[in-house]
């Protein structure tokens, strides 16, 4: 006899296969791959010119505060101990700012070990590079940079080695330093460059990643937990929006002076109970404290 496959696992399956590069899971086991995540870093960061990296985590949690949890897609420490964080991001939440203002806190209280003084913070320039599938801005350009700088004097910069940088998928114009991302951003929108070695190198390391029976297991059991926890979410919510129904009706028709057999008649009615339930269910309101 075949074993049953669990509710949802086609579901899963599919969504494993059509997984691309803008995917968070995909996003974060293609960037373990240290070559390809090198590539990407110095391809956003070109001033960077990083050699190695000698920290990298995927789905880092950094830092719990308040029980909000901070999950960074990718989390990496270069040679020269500057911090960057690489973000995927295809939903416009309207949140972009507070986002990163937050990001940028939670890195640095994970740098700054309790007794350490607050200039530690200078052996660790943090980058903070979120790869958007929308144009936050609205300027159309391929790459936003922000750093700290006085508003008299956009020249003076505050000097806290704190630097954000957003990508858009969807430019259409690149100067010459945006070139290097550029197939990248295409990619993004499903346009392969199949004359990039860069971006061939990628696509390869998706098609060997979906090959790889652990990782599919590992993913299709995330998966599936995550449809099951999300439907016992939506039966508990429907019960208690079906239960905060009945009391409605029984309060309302109460008020009304209607007498307890058609109270009980409406139930069954409205709610498919049977007979004896709805009489108990009454039964137990008229004997409840008001």
């Amino acid at each position: 006899m075949c074993k049953k496959l669990p509710e949802n696992y086609e579901k899963a399956l599919e969504k494993w296969e059509k997984m691309t590069i803008t995917s968070d899971p995909m996003f974060g086991m293609v960037m373990q791959n240290k070559e390809i995540c090198l590539e990407l870093i110095n391809r956003a960061l070109p001033h960077l010119k990083a050699t190695q990296i000698v920290q990298l985590t995927t789905q880092k949690d950094i830092n719990v505060v308040a029980g909000r949890r901070v999950r960074y897609d990718v989390y990496v420490q270069d040679e020269d101990g500057n911090i960057i964080v690489i973000e995927m991001q295809v939903a416009d939440r309207q949140n972009l700012p507070y986002r990163l203002r937050y990001y940028q806190e939670q890195i640095d209280h994970g740098l700054l070990l309790p007794g350490k003084d607050y200039r530690d913070l200078s052996l660790h320039p943090t980058y903070v590079i979120m790869f958007c599938d929308f144009d936050y801005f609205g300027y159309g350009w391929a790459r936003y940079v922000f750093e700290m700088a006085c508003t008299r004097n956009h020249q003076l910069k505050l000097g806290d080695q704190r630097t954000v940088v957003i990508f858009n998928a969807l430019a259409k114009e690149f100067t010459k330093d945006e070139q290097p991302i550029k197939n990248f951003l295409a990619l993004m929108r499903n346009q392969v460059d199949n004359k990039s070695k860069f971006i061939t190198k990628i696509q390869d390391e998706i098609v060997k990643i979906k090959q790889e029976p652990e990782r599919r297991r590992g993913f299709m059991k995330f998966e599936l937990d995550l449809m099951d926890a999300r439907r016992e979410g939506r039966e508990e919510g429907e019960l208690k929006a079906e239960e905060k129904g009945k009391q409605k009706l029984v309060k309302f028709l109460s008020s009304q002076k209607t007498a307890p057999s058609e109270i009980v008649a409406a139930l069954v009615n409205v709610y498919q109970m049977s007979e004896k339930a709805a009489q108990e269910y009454v039964a137990g309101y008229m004997k409840a404290p008001k």
